[in-house]
Order: structure tokens, then C-alpha cells, then sequence
């Protein structure tokens, strides 16, 4: 056996224990919840909540995934040219994602979260903050740290990136607002096999766009909420930043960060997975580039428009400090946040990543570092299944380097049953 074989063989344990971890984290906190113990979502670690539900429109999305189930590894064989696979790709994951939504609650579920008239969510969500930009968008961003306490809670934690292109581009109506989210979320698909063809080869890079097109979590959360978009912002900025174009990458991450403070781990995913390619040199070379871009960018933002990212930083952690947050114990949700996360997700994706990071991939490596961190510093407890939405890709292509042929359309099944299950037996505002 040779040494490689034999240093994977001694890390083989490392998927069983992360499916040990997942399933006790899931029984504890179901325990817990039924013990009377407040964890601050419904059913913890999950944010969704027990409520079966069927749309006449059901039969259409089960069909819709048989035939991506079959069509899927016809559509990423090496015969099919890269421009019509990723225009397969995102027809695939738009037909999905909007299929599963309407089984559950019809055609109307796609706008339904931003719609004040129809959910308990749409006043936490972005259109009904549009009345802070009455006196324009250089009166809202000068005063936007001020404004941050009154806002409602998802536009307080980010910055004004996405409430400024409502704005402009004049999406201030629920279906104007979720075509860009979905639009976005089906893009996901066809960039994650752009990314993929920057880290893994051909097949890889392919496989890794179809697991993105069919995921649950993916096809639940990215086809109906806002951050749908900020996992497309996260995959434009990753590309160019895995592809060694270091100053348009950074100068993505930057624009990226307008949007969502989240979005510079895909800065640090970045670095980690040049770390183990290049070395340490490199990779502070890389985080110094994207340190400088997002500095110098935000500093000629907050010069050219009064914009202030400290003030706004600091406001936001007040309000997250004072929300449902504080009631979410960090000692549950440092393993709650990364498990619910990964399980929605898909349970197959996950376990995929994890065999892959015992056979030490370094994208593997990359994306459960940049995890394990984001679980540790706490600033996220619960509801990651859609906050670290951009993450997915990134455990795609550490899932993607370990799919066997023979396994694909099981693999494929598999994904399809979960998210059709889950979503017809499950609730979540989004």
C-alpha cells in the first residue's frame, strides 16, 4: 500500500464520525425542544417546522425530478459542449427549484415571502424597507448606520447593496423582487461548473454543476429569499479568485460585500484552498490583495456617498445581539449551525464532502475549514440552511471530486427524494 493510500485508510473514520456528530446533534436538540428548552427555531437544529402540505401542482414537480434524474448524467456527459451544458444546467435548476415550490404552495409561493399581504415573514424582508430610500439613495446611505436599529431585520444585517438595486432598478413589487432571486438562484448552477473547471477537471467541474442544480437546500432556499442572490455574488467573485486573478477577484469580493458581510468567507475559502495548493506565500498574497480591494473599496464608497461600513458593522451587531440570537445557546448551535446547514443541503452531498476530506482533497479541505470557522465564531446561530446558502457550491465541488459513475443516478435519486420529501412535509417562511 502506498503512503498515500495508507494515510487515507487512517482517516477513514472521518465521514462516520461527521454522520455520529449530525444525527446526535439532530436528537439532541429534538430532545431538548421537547423537554421545553428554548433553542430559538422550530425544530432544532432546523428552522422549518412539521407541516405536510400538497399543491395540485405536486404531481408536476415529482415528474419534473424522475426526468432530471434520468436526463442528469446525459446532460454533463463529456459530448456535450460547455456553453449548452451550462445553459442546461440553469433551465435545469430554474424548472426544479420552481417545480418544488409550487408543489408545496403553488405558483404563488414564489413571491409569497416578500408579499406583505401574504406572509408573517415580508415585514422582516426588503420591500418594506423601501420607504427609508423616500428622500433618495444619497440621503439612505449617508444616514444608513443611523438607520439600521428602525430597518427591518434582514435588511439591518446587510449592508444597503441589495435595497439599492430595488431601488434603481424599480423591483419594488414582490414578483419584480423574486424573478431576480430566482434568476440568481438558477444561475448558481452553470457558475458553480465555471468555478468547478478553475479547481477539478472536466468531469468534476461537470458533476459538481449538477449536484448544484439538483441539491434540497439549494432548490428550497435559492428559489424563493434574497439569498439566492448573494450565493450568485459569492460565485462570481470565487471564480476569478480560484482562477488567479487576484484584482478582479478581490475587486468582486468587494462589490460582493455591499450586499452581505457574509460573502468575504469566500475570500477566506479562497486562501485556504490556495494554502494547500501554493503554500503560505501565496496565500497571504491572496488575502492581502482582497484586504487591500475590500478596504480601498469601501473607503471611496464611504467618501463618494457618506456611506459608513464601521458604524453600519457595529449597529448590526446590536441588532443581532438583541434578537432571537440571544436566545440561541452557541454551545448547541456550534455543532446545530454547520449540521442543519449540511443536512438541508443534501445528506448525500454532505457525506460526499466529508469522504473527500478524508482522502485530504484540498477542495474539501477549503470548505470545512472556512465551516468549522464560521460555526466557531458564532456570528450566525441557526437558520443557516438559507444564510450560508453560498457556501453550497463550495461543498459541491469537494462532493463532486469523489461521485463515481455507477453511483451518479443513485446519487441523483437520492437528492431528488430528499428535497421532494422535505418540502411537502416541511415549512419555512422562505
Amino acid at each position: 500500500m502506498s503512503e498515500r493510500r495508507a494515510q487515507q485508510a487512517g482517516r477513514a473514520w472521518i465521514p462516520w464520525v461527521a454522520a455520529a456528530i449530525a444525527l446526535g446533534t439532530v436528537a439532541v436538540g429534538l430532545g431538548l425542544d421537547a423537554g421545553g428548552v428554548a433553542l430559538g427555531v422550530p425544530q432544532p437544529p432546523f428552522v422549518a417546522r412539521w407541516d405536510p402540505r400538497l399543491h395540485p401542482l405536486a404531481p408536476v414537480a415529482l415528474l419534473l425530478f424522475a426526468a432530471a434524474v434520468l436526463v442528469g448524467p446525459r446532460l454533463i456527459a463529456a459530448r456535450v459542449p460547455p456553453h449548452v451544458l451550462g445553459g442546461g444546467l440553469f433551465v435545469l435548476a430554474l424548472a426544479l427549484g420552481l417545480a418544488l415550490a409550487a408543489g408545496r404552495g403553488g405558483t404563488g409561493a414564489w413571491a409569497r415571502v416578500f408579499d406583505l399581504e401574504r406572509s408573517g415573514e415580508a415585514p422582516n424582508e426588503y420591500l418594506a424597507a423601501l420607504p427609508a430610500l423616500q428622500y433618495g439613495a444619497g440621503v439612505f446611505l449617508d444616514r444608513f448606520a443611523e438607520l439600521v436599529p428602525a430597518l427591518p431585520v434582514h435588511v439591518a444585517g446587510h449592508p444597503p447593496g441589495l435595497l439599492l438595486v430595488v431601488d434603481l432598478l424599480g423591483l419594488g413589487t414582490p414578483a419584480r423582487l423574486a424573478a431576480l432571486c430566482i434568476f440568481a438562484g438558477a444561475l448558481s448552477a452553470p457558475l458553480t461548473y465555471a468555478l468547478g473547471r478553475r479547481v477539478l477537471d472536466e468531469r468534476g467541474a461537470r458533476v459538481a454543476g449538477l449536484l448544484m442544480a439538483m441539491a434540497p437546500g439549494v432548490l428550497q432556499y435559492g428559489t424563493t429569499s434574497a439569498d439566492a442572490l448573494y450565493l450568485a455574488l459569492g460565485l462570481l467573485a470565487a471564480w476569478p479568485l480560484a482562477s488567479g486573478r487576484r484584482l478582479l477577484g478581490a475587486a468582486l469580493l468587494a462589490v460582493a460585500s455591499l450586499f452581505a458581510w457574509s460573502l468575504l468567507a469566500v475570500g477566506a475559502w479562497a486562501c485556504v484552498l490556495a494554502l494547500c495548493r501554493e503554500g503560505w506565500r501565496e496565500a497571504l498574497r491572496l488575502g492581502l490583495v482582497c484586504a487591500v480591494g475590500v478596504l480601498a473599496f469601501h473607503g471611496a464608497f464611504s467618501a463618494l456617498t457618506g456611506f459608513d461600513p464601521i458604524g453600519t458593522l457595529q449597529e448590526t451587531g446590536q441588532v443581532y445581539r438583541a434578537s432571537i440570537a440571544s436566545a440561541r445557546p452557541y454551545a448547541f448551535w456550534l455543532f446545530g449551525s454547520p449540521v442543519a446547514f449540511l443536512l438541508v443541503l443534501g445528506a448525500p452531498i454532505a457525506w460526499l464532502a466529508a469522504r473527500s476530506l478524508a482522502e485530504g482533497r484540498d477542495v474539501a479541505l477549503a470548505i470545512w475549514a472556512v465551516l468549522l470557522t464560521a460555526a466557531m465564531l458564532g456570528f450566525t446561530k441557526a437558520e443557516t440552511e438559507r444564510i450560508w446558502l453560498f457556501f453550497a457550491p463550495f461543498v459541491c465541488l469537494a462532493a463532486a471530486a469523489h461521485v463515481r459513475d455507477r453511483t451518479l443516478t443513485p446519487l441523483l435519486a437520492l437528492l431528488a427524494a430528499q428535497a421532494l420529501l422535505a418540502e411537502a412535509l416541511a415549512g419555512s417562511p422562505w
